[in-house]
């Protein structure tokens, strides 16, 4: 399970000369699709942004639009299997939009297991907006804003599911590498 110290709090910054390949996380939703980045080098998740569906071909088009622009080499697509592994609707859904992504972006594409990860993300929300409230009272009650207070469950359930992919890919890698 992803903790607050695995989903980096920064935001992204970019520059056309980025030289390290990039990992793209996507929560696929029929009304939103969470979206998280993290280097390949570093191996930690920042939540991205959440994009709001328009439809199949202009969310395709954006998403093509933001691998250019951050250098992504792989995607890894949620797949919302139920709580006893099985494929329901929205898994079906959200392989064919991770098919037609594969055929339409040109980089690979995975899908990783999703269960759980709305849930948790909305539980490191909670301790983060509490962190808020907590340094707001501190600051005599002014509000601050910060990037993560824009954060959306979907974008942090992307982080999850980026970070818990990552965690799987290094677990597996052999020790020479």
């Amino acid at each position: 399970m992803a903790t607050t110290r695995d989903i980096a709090q920064t935001e992204t910054t970019d520059t056309p000369q980025r030289k390290t390949p990039r990992i793209l996380a996507v929560d696929y939703g029929r009304a939103r699709i969470g979206l998280a980045i993290a280097d390949s080098d570093t191996r930690m998740a920042q939540p991205l942004s959440t994009m709001e569906r328009i439809n199949r071909n202009e969310d395709l088009r954006r998403l093509r639009e933001l691998v250019r622009e951050h250098g992504v080499k792989q995607i890894v697509v949620g797949l919302p299997l139920r709580l006893d592994g099985t494929r329901g609707e929205m898994a079906e859904e959200a392989e064919r939009f991770a098919q037609r992504m594969r055929k339409q972006i040109g980089v690979p594409v995975e899908m990783a297991d999703e269960r759980l990860t709305s849930w948790e993300a909305e539980r490191l929300l909670e301790e983060m907006q509490g962190r808020f409230i907590h340094s707001e009272k501190l600051a005599g009650g002014k509000k601050t804003k910060k990037p993560q207070a824009k954060m959306t469950v979907d974008a942090v359930a992307a982080a999850v599911i980026l970070t818990e992919y990552l965690q799987r890919q290094a677990f597996e890698e052999p020790e020479g590498k």
